[in-house]
């Protein structure tokens, strides 16, 4: 799945009433309390937007938890604040409805505006292939600097180097790229291909013929058996089932595995049979889009109009499940599909350092100039000091001196201002290799390799899911290694997102004090009756159970019996039942019929709620489209669901309506604490009572890190019953401000209700989470929580898992108005001295608030006791800090005026919690640290809510968790733990970014020493721009002599070993404080450059000085002594020798020798047998060690001298490793010596 449809999974802002999605992106209606995030509104996971009724006509902003009539948008990676949402206006009207004939395509596209079903996600096409893809290669800057450097060189006056050869660096570069791009398209082509040609069974003169997907139209009626693919977004017509009712499987549109539900309307599925369609008639519906939570349409059929909604389509790209057959009419085909709407790719990320690289290789360019300078100027002067001697000097000369017809004609020269340019240009030839175009595919296989090892790294794989860690970008590893702030979601992130259910209030009386497991298959009554096996045992309480299973008509027995009926009627949740089987009692011949049964939810909060509710005896075990089936001890409770209001952010809660078999029509709500008890009846002190213990109760639950949610009913008259259906009917079909008049249509039943009691569902802590997160904090790193539950449930969360401590002092920042909120945070930040970043006291953009960095081991206490802040209270404390803040206060705080103080307040506390937010205001949080500091972001999570987080943050992470793979798929990185990110960042992160920064720096030196080796030789030849190198060996020396061992150490090496770095999480401070890779080290590296180049041309110079050797000898030697060089230079760096990195570096100066004796071997060539006379003479192998020892003997004593006088942590632990490490071995050596 895409990002964009990511990102709209958990950012579709318009207030939605019906099938509104969860966390997952999927309808729920699970545990909550209040709510405010898509994924955990409240207490639980749900939707994916929020708003509040004050906040319908605020401007759009990061703070906004509703953006009205907003479609969905996507959030660009961009710096700019409030620009990066962008919004797409899909407002339904009746004159822009789309119209759509019943099984006459032709009417429908009468003209021509509608789309095929072919759909095309290849990018070329054989003809466009070779112009496009350059086209797009060409966006590198380097690339059109070494097309410029090729274009010189085909120009006579300026042929330095052979023709051919010049172009080989770049021509390789780009057939590389190309032969790459061209497979992944050509896989494109045959995906593209075999979907297309796929066949589906399509209404055709009266009759179901089989037809290619690409020949179906919109208007055609389709035919589907289950177990295929939908080929087109259809609206259904009729199923196999009686009710029209279908069940479909979105895996391959959103990532979740369970099966959701879809209907077809009465109206039309009674003119459906399998051989047959006789449905005519016209469909309404709005212009495509990428929602694909919402549809909105109506359809006149047999003279009569009725609405159609999100239940009533299945999405192109869904397989039909458990049922039979379906049929529908195509209203949306080939690229105007939801799923192809949604396949745009997630926003390219770069890496920082790839950045300051960028920035370096403006430092070399500016080099490149000077030097060409210099060369050109010194051209001129020795041109006018020697004008007059031009036709007798070797290297000028104005007219020809031969015998023959150009005797006296004029020569290759130009005059002096035009000689000095070419020289210039020559110079820009002979030196282009300054920019090192080869460190591009080196990066790109580094972090390949890279790639590989992070994968296979069985410490980072889920046993449990079977799940390893994924690299989905290959751009950003060394961004592991810098990161500075994690924002976390909490529901499947840090917690299971497996729900329990624990405590019940009921009538007032708390339950689920002690658990015990009751066998829910035992049964005491010798009658064979119908009884239900969960997939899992449900720990049930004792003492509610009895009260369930008596007779009686008290209060407490009436409103326990309707609280467990609205967990098993108030969902959407499917059940599947499995096969029978017998189970005895004990050894008497007693046997019970039992069946299994099991529960399709969209969430795992609805599931666990509708478990619960058949533990104690009330199984949902059949559900149609008009009707549900609940066994209730025993007995068959047929209800009839007159209608749903399903969860959505305004409202927070869920309502559906029942007829009972006696005609008594009841409304059974759920919902967060915040949205229910406003609307609950006044009524006498006995219901006060009772409405305060549940409160009580629920305080209890959430202080224990549970998800809570508020049960209530009533009964509806039959006047309210009348008006309500009238209402809903007109909101239901009303094409225009559906989701509102629905919302309002809730309205008139959800108030005056009866309390029934609380739920309190528990999602376990991830294994490891709280030492990953006590790690991460000593190694520096801020980690933010940003989650939609309620605030004790969040702040217990907190303490389990170590993020809060006792000893930390608690600022509370919930606000209903923006003067409140900017009161608090003015309080907070008076009380505690929090320096402004408006005042100069710090520039945070350009320096890492290093003064808040708190890398020791917090021993405080674990009291759950916190120290409270009353504002205005003005007492300056050192006691570490911790900031909650809820979504609410966020509304108002995430404007321009008031993100300052929120800035300067959070990144003064050591922890920030953020509660109740919304899907956009997470992402905000990540560009509130990202436009302000310099600092790298990390978000991880795994809903799709934390989609815009994920994508806004430098790096994102997605969980494989329970709530599908929408935040796998926009994310960079994915793992099956929150645990793993510990090894992740501390061990690869580190590793990555130490190998990957100086691997740049490497191949800077690298390129520049050979270069100003060049430099020297043209001063030194009267600034000819003559080379004493051959073609070859330029053009071979980046590409093959030095290549192999740049790539085998960036890959290999390791300054510290695994178990070095998780012991000690500081170490990881070297990334985000930049010690490998920064200014003043590659200003360090460019003088022990120049040193190296001084060395490596003069050297043999002098020792060659009263001898013949001729200039091709020279370079041969000058040519070894380079490549030996740099390569010792690596050897002297590398922190871990393996087999394969010896091979890599000897290897290459064999290599480099093999190659020069074929070049030599070859009698056209001007160097030809050089290396034969050179190899037989002392003199040649004495000066190549002499190179090697004085170029490189300045390095030498400057690293021991650092490492004895200063080392760094990193040293001072490598020395600590390899201390125990000889300990180790010398122990065995003493025992036998003892």
């Amino acid at each position: 799945m895409s990002s964009d449809e990511s990102l709209l999974l958990e950012s579709d802002p318009r207030p939605v009433i019906h099938h509104r999605r969860g966390k997952s992106g999927s309808r729920s209606f699970g545990s909550f309390s209040a709510a405010g995030d898509v994924k955990d509104a409240g207490d639980c996971s749900f939707h994916s937007e929020a708003q509040l009724p004050w906040e319908c006509h605020r401007p759009v902003s990061w703070g906004a938890m509703e953006l009205r009539d907003a479609a969905p948008f996507e959030i660009s990676g961009a710096n700019t604040r409030h620009k990066s949402v962008q919004f797409d206006d899909v407002a339904l009207h009746e004159d822009s409805a789309r119209l759509i004939y019943i099984n006459d395509p032709k009417r429908t596209n009468d003209k021509y505006e509608f789309t095929g079903n072919e759909i095309r996600t290849s990018r070329y096409t054989f003809v466009t292939f070779l112009p496009k893809n350059l086209f797009i290669q060409f966006h590198r800057v380097a690339y059109l600097y070494f097309l410029a450097i090729a274009a010189l060189n085909q120009l006579p006056p300026l042929a330095v180097f052979g023709r051919t050869v010049s172009l080989f660096p770049l021509l390789f570069v780009l057939c590389v790229t190309a032969i790459k791009d061209g497979y992944e398209d050509w896989r494109r082509h045959r995906s593209d291909r075999n979907e297309n040609n796929r066949e589906s069974l399509v209404l055709q003169s009266g009759d179901f013929r089989s037809k290619k997907w690409k020949r179906i139209q919109a208007g055609e009626v389709v035919k589907i058996f289950a177990d295929e693919t939908i080929p087109a977004d259809m609206v259904l017509l009729g199923t196999s089932d009686q009710s029209g009712l279908a069940y479909i499987q979105t895996m391959n549109l959103d990532g979740e595995s369970n099966l959701k539900t879809r209907y077809a309307r009465q109206e039309t599925a009674s003119a459906v049979t399998s051989e047959a369609c006789d449905v005519f008639g016209v469909i309404r519906c709005e212009q495509p889009n990428r929602n694909i939570y919402e549809f909105t349409a109506n359809m006149e059929f047999n003279g009569i109009k009725f609405s159609l909604s999100q239940s009533n389509i299945v999405l192109r790209g869904c397989q039909l499940k458990n049922t039979d057959w379906i049929i529908g009419v195509v209203v949306y085909a080939g690229q105007e599909t939801k799923a192809m709407l949604n396949s745009a790719a997630s926003p390219s990320k770069r890496s920082r350092l790839e950045g300051y690289m960028n920035r370096e290789t403006l430092w070399l360019s500016i080099f490149l100039f000077i030097m060409c300078l210099v060369v050109a100027i010194g051209m001129c002067l020795w041109l006018v000091r020697h004008k007059n001697q031009l036709d007798t000097l070797p290297y000028y000369r104005k007219r020809y001196f031969t015998n023959g017809p150009d005797n006296g004609k004029k020569y290759k020269y130009y005059g002096i201002p035009m000689e000095a340019f070419f020289s210039f240009l020559s110079s820009v030839i002979v030196f282009q290799i300054m920019i090192p175009i080869s460190l591009y595919i080196t990066m790109e296989l580094v972090r390949l390799g890279q790639s590989y090892f992070m994968i296979e790294d069985m410490d980072m794989f889920d046993a449990s899911s079977g799940s390893r860690f994924q690299c989905r970008s290959l751009n950003i590893n060394e961004d592991l290694g810098q990161i500075r702030y994690v924002f976390s979601d909490k529901t499947g992130t840090l917690t299971e997102n497996k729900m329990e259910f624990r405590r019940a209030s009921v009538h007032g009386k708390n339950y689920g004090s002690s658990l015990p497991v009751v066998d829910n298959t035992a049964a005491p009554d010798v009658t064979p009756k119908p009884r239900w096996k969960l997939k899992s045992e449900i720990a049930v309480d004792s003492e509610l159970m009895t009260m369930l299973q008596k007779d009686s008509s008290r209060e407490e027995r009436i409103a326990a019996d309707e609280f467990f009926l609205t967990l098993a009627a108030c969902n959407t949740v499917i059940p599947i039942l499995g096969d029978g089987g017998f189970t005895s009692c004990g050894t008497i011949e007693l046997h019970e019929y039992t069946r299994h049964i099991d529960y399709q939810g969209e969430s795992p909060d609805e599931q666990a709620l509708v478990s619960a509710a058949s533990a104690y005896g009330y199984t949902l075990f059949e559900r149609t489209s008009g009707h549900i089936v609940i066994d209730v001890n025993g007995e068959k409770l047929r209800l009839d669901v007159l209608g749903l209001h399903e969860f959505d952010s305004v409202r927070k809660r869920m309502s559906v309506v029942i007829r009972f078999p006696n005609n008594v029509v009841k409304v059974l709500v759920k919902g967060a604490d915040t949205s229910m008890f406003s609307i609950l009846e006044n009524g006498s002190e006995s219901n006060n009572n009772i409405r305060h213990a549940t409160q009580s109760h629920l305080n209890e639950y959430s202080s224990q890190g549970l998800r809570t949610l508020v049960i209530a009913s009533r009964d509806l008259s039959d006047a309210e019953l009348e008006e309500w259906q009238s209402r809903y009917e007109e909101a239901s079909t009303s094409l225009t401000d559906r989701a509102t008049k629905l919302r309002q249509t809730a309205g008139l039943i959800e108030c005056n209700l009866k309390l029934l009691g609380a739920t309190g569902i528990e999602d376990k802590l991830q294994e490891g989470v709280p030492e990953a997160i006590e790690a991460l904090r000593q190694a520096g790193i801020k980690v933010w929580v940003l989650t939609g539950d309620k605030q004790e449930t969040a702040i217990s969360i907190g303490l389990s898992c170590k993020l809060l401590s006792g000893d930390m002092q608690q600022i509370i920042i919930n606000g209903t108005s923006e003067n409140e909120c900017r009161n608090l945070l003015a309080d907070a930040i008076a009380r505690y001295g929090v320096k402004s970043s408006n005042g100069g006291h710090r520039n945070l953009k350009h320096k890492t608030d290093a003064g808040h960095i708190d890398l020791d081991i917090l021993n405080g206490s674990k009291s759950l006791s916190f120290p409270k802040w009353n504002p205005g209270k003005e007492e300056v404390t050192d006691t570490p800090l911790a900031l909650i803040i809820d979504g609410n206060s966020l509304v108002y705080i995430l404007e321009k005026e008031l993100e300052s103080e929120l800035f300067d307040l959070a990144t003064s506390c050591r922890v920030v919690l953020c509660c109740r937010v919304a899907p956009l205001q997470k992402a905000g949080i990540v560009d509130l640290i990202k436009s302000r500091t310099d600092d790298m972001t990390l978000a991880i999570g795994d809903g799709a809510n934390d989609v815009s987080m994920i994508q806004m943050a430098d790096v994102g992470v997605g969980i494989c968790g329970q709530e599908g793979r929408q935040a796998v798929m926009a994310s960079d990185f994915a793992m099956g733990q929150f645990q793993f990110l510990k090894k992740l960042l501390l061990v690869h992160g580190h590793w990555n970014y130490q190998r990957v920064g100086y691997l740049v720096l490497y191949n800077f030196y690298r390129n520049a020493v050979f270069v100003l080796m060049l430099f020297w030789y043209i001063l030194c030849t009267a600034f000819s721009t003559t080379s004493a190198l051959t073609d070859w060996s330029s053009v071979f020396y980046s590409v093959i002599y030095t290549s192999i061992p740049t790539i085998i150490v960036g890959i290999q090496d390791k300054d510290l070993s695994h178990k070095t770095l998780l012991q000690y999480p500081k170490l990881y401070g070297s990334g985000y404080k930049q010690e490998a890779y920064n200014m003043q080290l590659f200003w360090i590296t460019m003088m022990d450059t120049v040193w190296q180049s001084l060395v490596l041309f003069y050297i043999p110079l002098f020792t060659y000085k009263d001898s013949s050797i001729d200039i091709w000898s020279m370079g041969s030697l000058w040519t070894i002594a380079v490549v030996i060089l740099v390569n010792v230079h690596l050897a002297m760096d590398i922190n871990r020798w393996v087999l394969i990195t010896h091979v890599a570096i000897w290897g290459s100066i064999i290599i480099t020798y093999g190659c020069m004796v074929v070049l030599d071997s070859i009698p056209v060539f001007p160097n030809y047998w050089t290396i034969y006379h050179l190899s037989r003479s002392p003199t040649y192998w004495i000066t190549i060690l002499l190179i090697i020892i004085v170029a490189l003997l300045p390095r030498f004593i400057c690293k021991v001298v650092y490492q004895i006088f200063w080392p760094s942590d990193i040293q001072i632990a490598r020395e600590a490793d390899l201390m125990r490490k000889r300990q180790s071995h010398l122990q065995p050596w003493q025992q036998v010596s003892s």
